[in-house]
C-alpha cells in the first residue's frame, strides 16, 4: 500500500507518522511519500519520520519528494495537509477582519473566507494531477475550510472524503470523563465542517444508550470549560456544541478578547521554529511533547482510520466525516457538505454513507438547523467565489455570512480581502 501526503513538510506531518507507526496493523503502509515545495523542511521531516519508523520497527519506506507527479504516482491515497501563504497568510486572516470589529480566525468568517480562496483553486489543481497519475486513488482533505474544500473536490468528480479532528477529540474527552474506551463512544455528530453539535453521545454504537444527558449533569462544567463557554449555555442547548460555536455565540466577546493578546497565528509561528529545531536533532525518534500544543490532536488516528476503512482493510464501521448530505439533512439540498457519522467501510468500494440521523434530529430545533442552513448557504457562495473569482462575489459570501450580515462591514472586508490577498489571487 503506497499513501502520499501533500504538504508533507509540515510540522504537523511526525503526529502522522506516529500514527502510522503505531497503528501499523489497521494500515499496513509500504510506501508513504512526502510531498513539499519547501525542500529544507521537507527532507528534516522526512529524516525524523525514518527516525519513528525505525524505533518502532516499522518496515515501510518512506520517500521525500518537490515533484508532486512523481510523488503521488501509484499511490492508494493521498492526503492533503496544505496552507496556501503558510503561516504568513494565517496572520493577516487573523488580524484584518478585527479592524472592522469582526471575529479574525482561519476557518471561520471572513479569515476563512480568505483561506478558501486562496486554497480552493490550489487544491482543485492537485486533485486533477492525483487523478491524472492515479485514478483511483481516494483523496483526504485536512485542509482548511475542510467544508469547502471538500464541496469543491466532489463538485469536480474526484474521490475525496474530508477529515476534521474536533469529532475524534470530543470522544476521546468524553470516554475519558465516562470510563469508557473511545472505541465504546459514538457521537450523534451534526452539522456542518466547525459548525457542529453533539446531540447524543452514545454507549457501543449508533443504536446504544444516550449518555449524554447523564454527562452534561456529572461533568457539565469540566465540558463547558473546554468549550469556553458558560455552564449554563450547555444546560439551556439541551446539547454540546463545538468549540468553533464560541465564535457564534460568543463573538463580541472574542473580538474584544483577540484583540488583547498575541494571534494564534503567531503562537504557532514561535511553535513551529521550536519544533523544526527540536526535528533537527538526530537523535529525535519520536514525536516532540511539544507538538500536541501545535493543534491537530488525534488527526493521526483519525486519518490513518478513515484510510484503513476506504481502502478496504480495517479501522472503524463508523466514522465522522465530511461528504455529501444526499439527504442526511432534509433541510439542506444534496450536494451541500455536511459533518456526520458515516459508515466508511463500504462493501462496494463507493466511500461513506451518512447514517440516518436519528429521530427527532431530521426535524431539528431551529436554533441548530436555521444556523446550519445559513452558514451552507455562505458555503456556496464561498466556493463560487473562490471557483470564479471577482469582488462582488466576495462581496456576497461575506454578506451571506452571520458573522458579517451588514452592508458595510462586508464592503470593508471585501477591500481588505483583497488587498491582503492579491498575491494569491490572480483576478483581484
Amino acid at each position: 500500500m503506497k499513501l502520499a501526503v501533500v504538504g508533507g513538510g509540515s510540522t504537523y506531518t511526525p503526529e502522522l507518522i506516529d500514527g502510522f507507526a503505531r497503528l501499523r496493523d489497521t494500515l499496513p503502509v509500504e510506501e508513504l511519500v512526502l510531498i513539499d515545495p519547501a525542500t529544507e523542511r521537507l527532507e528534516l521531516i522526512g529524516a525524523l519520520a525514518r527516525r519513528i519508523f525505525a524505533r518502532q520497527d516499522h518496515a515501510g519506506l518512506v520517500t521525500t519528494t518537490t515533484d508532486l507527479d512523481a510523488g503521488v504516482a501509484g499511490a492508494d491515497a493521498v492526503l492533503l495537509q496544505l496552507r496556501v501563504g503558510g503561516q504568513a497568510a494565517r496572520l493577516q486572516d487573523e488580524t484584518w477582519p478585527l479592524e472592522c470589529g469582526c471575529v479574525g480566525q482561519e476557518t471561520t468568517g471572513a479569515g476563512g473566507l480568505a483561506k478558501a480562496l486562496r486554497t480552493v483553486p490550489v487544491v482543485l489543481d492537485i486533485a486533477e494531477r492525483v487523478r491524472r497519475a492515479s485514478p483511483g486513488a481516494w483523496i483526504i482533505d485536512f485542509t482548511n475550510p475542510v467544508g469547502i474544500v471538500t464541496r469543491a473536490l466532489l463538485r469536480a468528480g474526484h474521490r475525496a472524503v474530508g477529515l476534521c479532528n474536533v469529532a475524534i477529540g470530543l470522544q476521546r474527552k468524553f470516554a475519558a470523563l465516562l470510563d469508557l474506551a473511545p472505541a465504546d463512544v459514538h457521537l450523534d455528530h451534526v452539522g456542518l465542517n466547525h459548525l457542529t453539535w453533539e446531540l447524543g453521545v452514545r454507549r457501543g454504537g449508533p443504536d446504544g444508550e444516550d449518555l449524554l444527558p447523564g454527562l452534561l449533569a456529572e461533568h457539565g462544567e469540566a465540558v463547558a470549560a473546554d468549550l469556553r463557554l458558560p455552564r449554563a449555555v450547555l444546560d439551556r442547548l439541551g446539547v454540546v456544541p463545538s468549540y468553533y460555536l464560541r465564535y457564534f455565540y460568543s463573538h463580541d466577546e472574542v473580538v474584544r478578547e483577540l484583540g488583547t493578546k498575541p494571534s494564534r497565528a503567531a503562537e504557532v509561528a514561535a511553535m513551529e521554529r521550536e519544533l523544526l529545531g527540536l526535528y533537527a536533532d538526530p537523535a529525535l525518534d519520536e514525536k516532540p511533547a511539544l507538538l500536541a500544543k501545535r493543534g491537530g490532536a488525534f488527526y493521526s488516528e483519525a486519518a490513518v482510520d478513515l484510510a484503513a476503512a476506504l481502502l478496504g482493510g480495517g479501522g472503524p464501521k463508523f466514522q465522522v466525516v465530511n461528504t455529501y448530505n444526499n439527504g442526511t439533512l432534509p433541510f439542506l439540498p444534496d450536494d451541500a457538505v455536511v459533518e456526520v457519522q458515516a459508515r466508511v467501510r463500504a462493501a462496494d468500494g463507493s466511500g461513506p454513507v451518512p447514517l440516518p440521523v436519528p429521530l427527532p434530529v431530521p426535524r431539528p430545533d431551529p436554533l441548530f438547523a436555521g444556523l446550519i442552513s445559513h452558514v451552507s448557504a455562505y458555503e456556496d457562495l464561498a466556493l463560487d467565489a473562490a471557483l470564479r473569482g471577482g469582488r462582488e462575489r466576495v462581496f456576497r459570501a461575506l454578506l451571506a455570512h452571520p458573522l458579517v450580515g451588514q452592508y458595510d462591514l462586508a464592503e470593508g472586508l471585501t477591500d481588505r480581502l483583497l488587498a491582503h490577498n492579491k498575491e494569491h489571487l490572480p483576478w483581484a
